[in-house]
This record gives structure tokens, sequence and C-alpha cells, in this order.
């Protein structure tokens, strides 16, 4: 089962003592090689934290239907057994009610080329606005359920 998507973004926070590019390296695991270059778009802000100190936030923005489509063939095989039971098991609290379905990853195992499902607070958070019909969350919750719960197959 494919799951369909409008637009999907990735959000992580780069702080002070951070590398911004080891953070853009983390970031890419969660992009394919296939995606070309120019259907990626890299916004960077910076901020200020509570105590005055600059944090970098970074965008990654896919919009693409092909684009999208390859990031969600590739978000479902780096996700393991486990984390995709997880999200199976928490995915009415990971869905709003504009068919967004928010996904946190550990933002160290990504710099290392996994993904792995945090909660935690150093994370790549990724949103994906989901296509359904109709519109409602519950039908966003049944399609994002049928594409996690297939076999690794898609």
């Amino acid at each position: 089962m494919n799951l369909r998507a409008h637009h999907v973004r990735l959000t992580a926070f780069v702080q002070a003592t951070e590398s911004e590019e080891r953070v853009l390296e983390a970031m890419s695991t969660f992009v394919p090689e296939e995606i070309p270059d120019e259907d990626v778009l890299l916004d960077v802000e910076e901020a200020r934290g509570f105590f005055g100190n600059t944090i970098k936030v970074v965008n990654v923005e896919i919009k693409r239907s092909r684009a999208v489509r390859a990031f969600l063939r590739h978000l479902r095989e780096l996700l393991s057994e486990r984390d995709r039971e997880y999200l199976l098991e928490h995915l009415d609290e990971k869905v709003d009610e504009e068919g967004t379905f928010y996904v946190r990853f550990n933002k160290q195992r990504a710099y290392l080329g996994e993904a792995e499902v945090d909660e935690g607070p150093d994370v790549i958070q990724v949103r994906i606005k989901v296509k359904a019909f109709p519109m409602r969350k519950e039908a966003v919750v049944k399609a994002i359920g049928e594409w996690l719960g297939n076999g690794r197959s898609s």
C-alpha cells in the first residue's frame, strides 16, 4: 500500500554547540538520492534560545509529487519493525485534524545514517501532509496504518 501526500517537511534545530553541516547530513538520511536537488527546498533561519544563544532552524521541504513518493518509499524502508509497531500504536496522537502525520527521529542516529523514532528533545521532526479522501483524521490514520502495517514490499 502506497501512502499519498501533498508535501513533506523536515525540521531540525542546530544548537550553538552543533555543526550545521552535521545536522544537514543527518537530515539527508531521510532524503533519497533519487530526488533531484531542485525538488528539495532548504531554508535556514536564525533564532534566539531562551538564554540568548543562537539557534538555527533548518527546514527541508519536498513538494513535487514524484519526489514526495520517493521520500515516502525511502522512509518506509528506513523504519525498523519496532518503530513501525510503535508508530502504529501511537498513530492517533501522531496525526492532527488537518491530516498531517508527525514523526520525530533521533538526530544523532540519523547522522549515522539510521532512522530511529524518538520522542526526545534532540530530534528531526518529519511532517507529512497526507492525501486522503474524505479528508478526515480517521481516513488519514487508516491510510497511514495500512502503509505502515503492510509488509516491506510496496
